[in-house]
């Protein structure tokens, strides 16, 4: 992409009342703009972010066999009082009423309506387990929304919903959850903590949030420096020996006293929860098995999407702007074109401009007929990984820089051997 045709509106200066870093960035960085309070557009730059965590929260989906599919956002009120919960939800639901005066809902959640659907397309036992998810937005009439998308009214989610026929199969289909979740967040490069939890509104026996340390977390979590250690080095082969017996342990109120803990800040970015026939008995969901007929056990997984970048940010960046990791940077790599009316200059960098588009890599080149320091500033500030900086030196020494964002290397390299180097910083060889 041509930055000269790209819409990126950075700016110095933020609203007086917005104080997260993640929230100050994303909005000097031109990824998002608030509409109403609460209530965010994301612009391109922020868009192909989100893009990015989509596409590995779906490839590691299919990979376990989860049927990805898209639920409406509004929903029939009528669904919500089969499980009595649309007096209970309170006014964190939008509810809605249509020319026809039927009641109807801006979703906040989906339990309701996938039990609806199973109930209606899932007729026999055979077809069990079934796992289905879908990446929809959400909302919540949030009391104080603030922080940004950290904690907005209208967000995106990733959730997915269970059937197994037995509580031993549940376990199952839970643990693949919590297996995946681990495996997700950390191909995203976040190393998240499993915090056993209650299961709020969603109601169930078993729960777990997943949880990002960052200094400026708005949520609290006591945690054993042993065990954040230990799962450094996860073992997802080993799964049930090493988290049931042991990790499952420290997280056990009951059983953590007498630890040392160490309280941190931290972002909540996944939650998940097993609640059995909670959902399928209110709606009279029954299934004929050779053994008679039962309730199919249900399970819900989520992961907050829109939450994930501000998260990130606040864990990687500094005075100049953002520091994205390799996995979800909106582009590889940024070209910039110092000297704009040196023909031999230009020709070079729509060269390799179009090489490495070429060879599969997304590359932002800044064309643009700017100041070299409003280039730099700006480079700096949207944070993409590798900056191939082309200037004088290309001219006169045949020199081009190639500058890591987050640890501020340079490497000075000729022009030969200009895209091969790229290639092998991309792919951590």
């Amino acid at each position: 992409m041509r930055l000269s045709l790209f819409c990126l509106p950075t700016q110095k200066e933020v609203p007086s009342d917005v104080k997260m870093s993640s929230h100050i960035l994303m909005i000097r960085s031109g990824m998002i703009r608030m509409e109403t309070a609460g209530i965010y557009t994301w612009l391109p730059l922020g868009f192909r972010v989100l893009k990015k965590i989509e596409s590995v929260i779906i490839k590691e989906h299919e990979k376990e066999n989860i049927n990805q599919m898209l639920m409406p956002t509004i929903q029939s009120a009528e669904i919500w009082k089969k499980s009595q919960r649309y007096e209970s939800y309170g006014k964190e639901m939008l509810r809605i009423l249509d020319r026809n005066n039927k009641e109807l809902l801006y979703g906040p959640t989906n339990e309701e309506m996938m039990t609806e659907i199973g109930l209606n397309i899932i007729k026999s036992y055979k077809n069990l387990p079934l796992s289905f998810f879908h990446i929809q937005s959400k909302f919540r009439d949030e009391i104080r929304p603030r922080f940004g998308v950290m904690r907005s009214r209208e967000f995106l989610m990733k959730d997915a919903y269970s059937f197994d026929l037995s509580a031993s199969n549940l376990k199952i289909t839970y643990i693949k959850f919590f297996k995946l979740y681990m495996k997700i967040f950390k191909i995203l490069g976040m190393h998240v903590l499993p915090i056993k939890a209650l299961s709020g509104e969603i109601g169930g026996d078993l729960s777990h949030e997943f949880h990002l340390v960052s200094e400026t977390g708005e949520s609290q979590i006591m945690i054993s420096e042993e065990l954040e250690n230990s799962l450094l080095n996860f073992s997802y082969d080993n799964f049930e020996k090493n988290y049931f017996s042991s990790t499952l342990e420290f997280y056990d109120h009951n059983k953590i006293k007498d630890k040392n803990l160490i309280k941190k800040n931290s972002i909540e970015l996944g939650h998940i929860f097993s609640f059995g026939d909670k959902y399928t008995k209110k709606f009279n969901f029954l299934i004929d098995t050779p053994d008679g007929r039962i309730n199919p056990l249900m399970g819900s997984y989520g992961i907050g999407i829109s939450r994930i970048p501000a998260a990130i940010i606040e864990n990687n960046h500094d005075q100049k702007g953002i520091m994205w990791p390799k996995e979800i940077a909106p582009f590889d790599v940024l070209i910039l074109c110092l000297k704009n009316g040196q023909q031999e200059l230009e020709e070079f960098c729509n060269n390799i401009y179009h090489e490495l588009k070429n060879r599969g890599i997304d590359v932002l080149f800044d064309d643009r007929d700017e100041r070299t320091g409003i280039k730099f500033s700006d480079a700096d500030l949207i944070g993409i990984p590798y900056q191939i900086i082309v200037g004088k030196n290309f001219l006169e020494e045949d020199i081009i820089q190639i500058k890591e964002r987050s640890s501020g290397k340079e490497i000075n390299i000729n022009s030969q051997k200009l895209i091969p180097k790229i290639i092998s910083l991309i792919n951590n060889d």
